[in-house]
C-alpha cells in the first residue's frame, strides 16, 4: 500500500524507516506545514515533498500517517477521510473524546480504517504477558497496580512547556501506553475513581537552552484512582510528574493463583515475572521472540527491541483481508474517554462511567506476524 505521511518531526523517522521492517506498505510522499522541514526528510528518505494538501489530494496515496502534534490530530484525521484516505495517528486520537466520536462516525459513514498508536503492547512483552494469562498462569486476574512517577521533563527536555498543558500531563503522555497494554491484557474499563493535585503552580526548566525560565502549569503533574474493569478486576494507578524517586513497579497484576509484573509498556520487550501462590519469582524472557529480538541501540548503546509500525503494517493487512485491526478505532476511543474520564472525575468529585467500550484486541501470533515482516 503507498502511503503518505504528514508531520515530519522527530517521531517521522521511525515511520519512514519501518517500512524496512514491515512488508506492506512503502512511503512515497511526505508534508509538513513548514515545507523546507518536508524537503529535508523527502530528500533523506527518497520521497516526494508535497503540501499538505497537495498530498492529501494525491490519488496515488492510499493511507495517511498522521504525525501531528496532538492538537491537530483530529483535523488531520478528518481531512484524510474526506479525502477517501484511511489514517494510522499517533496517539491520542484526539484532544478529547467528543473530537473521538467525530472522527468515529465520520470513519463508519466513509466506510474507512483508522488506526492509532501506541502498539508498543503488540511488542513481545505484552504478547508474551497476554499468552501467559490466557493459559490461567495466575488465574483469574481481580486486582493489580500501575505507576508512572518521575519528576517531570524540565530537567532533560529543550522545550517542556508543552507536557504541562491541557492534553498532556502523565496520563495523556504516558498513561496511553499503559492502559491499552491493560486492555490487552484484561479488556475494556467500565469505571474509574480518581483524584489529582499539582505539587507546584510553575515549573523552572534546568535544561538547555532555556535554563531558568519558568512555565506555568495547566494540567495536574499528579493523578491517583482505580480502574473497575467489565471483568471486574480492580487496577489501581499512581499517575506523576511530582516524584524523584521511587521503586514500584510498571504493572502488577494479581490473579486468583498468583502474581504477574510485566515491564513498561512503552517498550517492546523485557523480562516478565510471574509467581504462583507462594512460590519464588520466575523470570519469563521474550527476547527471541519476533518482536522481543534486540535489532537497535537506545541512547544508550544499549540493544534493545524497536518495532513500532507493527500497528500500521497490521491495519494495513487488516484493510487487504478486511478484518479488524488491532490498533482500531474502538480501542483508541476507549483509551481516549478513559484518559478524559480520569481527569473528569478527579475534578468532578464523582466516579466516571465510561460511555464506550471495544473488544479486547485479538492476540497476535508470531505466524501472524512472518506475513508481514521483512526475515
Amino acid at each position: 500500500m503507498h502511503v503518505g505521511i504528514i508531520g515530519c518531526g522527530n517521531i517521522s523517522e521511525t515511520y519512514f524507516n519501518c517500512q524496512n521492517i514491515y512488508n506492506n506498505f512503502t512511503v512515497i510522499s511526505c508534508a509538513d506545514l513548514d515545507i523546507d522541514i518536508a524537503k529535508k526528510s523527502a530528500e533523506k528518505f527518497n520521497v516526494k515533498a508535497q503540501s499538505v494538501e497537495d498530498l492529501l489530494s494525491n490519488s496515488d496515496i492510499d493511507l495517511i500517517i498522521n504525525l501531528t502534534v496532538p492538537s491537530a490530530h483530529k483535523e488531520v484525521i478528518i481531512n484524510s477521510l474526506k479525502a477517501g484516505k484511511h489514517c494510522f495517528s499517533e496517539k491520542p486520537l484526539a484532544m478529547n473524546f467528543d473530537e473521538g466520536k467525530e472522527i468515529y462516525e465520520l470513519s463508519k459513514q466513509k466506510n474507512l480504517y483508522i488506526g492509532c498508536a501506541p502498539d508498543t503492547f503488540l511488542g513481545a512483552a505484552g504478547q508474551k504477558a497476554r499468552q501467559l494469562l490466557e493459559n490461567d498462569e495466575i488465574g483469574e486476574v481481580v486486582l493489580g497496580t500501575f505507576n508512572i512517577m518521575s519528576h517531570g521533563m524540565e530537567d532533560w527536555h529543550p522545550n517542556p512547556d508543552f507536557f504541562f498543558k491541557p492534553g498532556a500531563g502523565p496520563v495523556f503522555d504516558l498513561g496511553v501506553y499503559y492502559l491499552t497494554q491493560l486492555i490487552n491484557l484484561i479488556g475494556p474499563i467500565k469505571s474509574i475513581s480518581s483524584i489529582s493535585g499539582t505539587a507546584t503552580p510553575e515549573r523552572i526548566i534546568t535544561s538547555q537552552p532555556r535554563s531558568g525560565e519558568k512555565i506555568k502549569v495547566e494540567t495536574p503533574t499528579t493523578l491517583m484512582g482505580t480502574l473497575e474493569f467489565y471483568n471486574n478486576a480492580k487496577i489501581q494507578f499512581f499517575c506523576s510528574w511530582d516524584v524523584w524517586k521511587h521503586k514500584h513497579s510498571e504493572i502488577e497484576l494479581y490473579g486468583l493463583g498468583g502474581s504477574m509484573i510485566i515491564p513498561d509498556p512503552n517498550f517492546f520487550s523485557g523480562n516478565i515475572l510471574v509467581s504462583k501462590k507462594e512460590k519464588d519469582w520466575q523470570v519469563v524472557n521474550n527476547d527471541k521472540m519476533l518482536l522481543g529480538n534486540p535489532n537497535t541501540l537506545d541512547n544508550n548503546n544499549t540493544e534493545v527491541a524497536n518495532y513500532r509500525g507493527i500497528g500500521l503494517s497490521d491495519m494495513i493487512d487488516s484493510i487487504q483481508n478486511s478484518r479488524t485491526p488491532r490498533c482500531n478505532i474502538d480501542l483508541s476511543l476507549h483509551v481516549l474517554e478513559v484518559m478524559e474520564g480520569i481527569l473528569i472525575g478527579a475534578e468532578n468529585k464523582k466516579i466516571y462511567n465510561l460511555k464506550s467500550t471495544c473488544n479486547q484486541p485479538k492476540i497476535l501470533l508470531e505466524e501472524d506476524i512472518k506475513k508481514i515482516l521483512f526475515i
